[in-house]
């Protein structure tokens, strides 16, 4: 993955960011349980999760789901359905009029490949969706993607490298990369 950085499982840094899951992940279940209409309970809780204010022209509807909080900006009118996942402990800046459709995922953490490594560190590297994108129901981005602005990410699609500005994607092939020992 492109710009990786490793946490060290095992030390303050990786306890410090376990701590904040929970805390995240208690917050995100306060926001799932509360009645649908309560738009005001809604942005408190957003503020706690994200520490610190949201843009008013924010919308998530829930259930929503993130891990962390901290690695995740948003700017204006920025509007995402329901049943999404933020992985953000490796950043995630979503631009201006973001549409992100229902269940999409977007990871910005993960394990090492290689075998003896991946109880060792979580790795992670930033998303960035530009202004303009429009991401369809489903779809999954992985660490250390760009999507240019204007672009259009298909229903289901699997992105893994960076998109292009004003190009719409689409599919979930799977590519063997290489062969592990």
């Amino acid at each position: 993955m492109r710009n990786e950085q490793r946490l060290r499982t095992g030390t303050p840094e990786s306890r410090a960011f376990a701590e904040r899951v929970q805390l995240v992940m208690g917050l995100t279940a306060r926001l799932n349980a509360l009645p649908f209409d309560d738009l005001d309970g809604r942005r408190v809780l957003l503020t706690e999760i994200f520490d610190g204010p949201v843009p008013d022209s924010l919308s998530i509807l829930p259930p929503f789901y993130c891990d962390y909080g901290l690695g995740a900006t948003f700017g204006e009118k920025v509007f995402i359905n329901q049943g999404c996942y933020f992985l953000d402990l490796g950043g995630i800046t979503v631009g201006d009029r973001v549409l992100i459709g229902p269940g999409v995922t977007l990871s910005t953490a993960g394990h090492p490949v290689e075998v003896a490594e991946r109880f060792e560190f979580i790795t992670h590297a930033p998303i960035v969706i530009e202004d303009d994108v429009w991401i369809g129901a489903g779809a999954t981005v992985t660490p250390g993607v760009t999507i240019g602005h204007g672009s259009v990410v298909g229903a289901g699609a699997v992105v893994a490298t960076d998109v292009p500005p004003m190009c719409v994607v689409t599919g979930a092939g799977v590519v063997q990369r290489k062969q592990l020992d």
